[in-house]
């Protein structure tokens, strides 16, 4: 099952709830949480989701690229976020953390740079609802697809698939109509696309494309 989760970063921050609203065909709006210290971009945090979650049409896929997601990232299940990734590198004690996001409502999903590779956290697959595999350098929108991270998605999806696993592969950084098929082809499920779509005239319309492409490459 193909799954767009629109990224918020692109959106214009002014009008964030009309934002919401130009997104209402997608399956989650994809919020990216970033602290100036795991990653050099600045963004949103715990109020502004908390305000999001009020009044967005979609549940929220949220993203936290910052440090000491141990302490942190439980605080934004509680706050109503249908899922909850975090980053393998800034993580003490993943498992733990995933167990507590599912105890407090949310997915857990766990979060891996383009540089990590995913082998070190094949045994802790089944704490995960979902495991994201990044396609750019966390911490900037806009950037280009980077092919070199085909081989760990094929590698993680094939994994799950031989354990029988339900938890969906999510990529994020540079998907357009083009880069979801390979994507698609290697075994992701769920696209992050911010500018692709934010950028479109008509982002229904270029949701509509996304998913197109990405089930005609299955």
């Amino acid at each position: 099952m193909i799954r767009i989760n629109p990224s918020i970063l692109s959106a214009d921050f002014a009008n964030l709830e009309s934002e919401l609203q130009r997104i209402g065909t997608a399956d989650a709006v994809h919020v990216d949480v970033m602290d100036n210290h795991f990653v050099p971009n600045l963004t949103l945090g715990l109020p502004v989701v908390q305000r999001i979650h009020e009044v967005s049409p979609l549940p929220l896929d949220v993203h936290l690229m910052i440090e000491d997601p141990d302490r942190w990232a439980p605080q934004y299940a509680e706050a109503g976020a249908a899922s909850v990734t975090f980053h393998a590198e800034a993580a003490a004690a993943p498992v733990r953390l995933a167990r507590g996001l599912r105890d407090a409502g949310a997915r857990a999903g766990m979060a891996l740079r383009p540089a990590t590779p995913v082998e070190p956290y094949l045994d802790m697959l089944a704490e995960l609802d979902m495991l994201l595999v990044m396609t750019v350098e966390p911490g900037f929108g806009g950037q280009s697809f980077l092919d070199l991270t085909l081989p760990k998605i094929r590698r993680a999806a094939e994994a799950i698939r031989g354990a029988g696993l339900p938890l969906v592969v999510q990529v994020d950084g540079g998907i357009t109509t083009e880069t979801i098929q390979r994507a698609a082809d290697a075994g992701a499920t769920v696209f992050v696309a911010g500018s692709s779509v934010y950028g479109a005239d008509d982002a229904a319309v270029a949701i509509e494309s996304l998913r197109t492409a990405a089930a005609a490459s299955r």
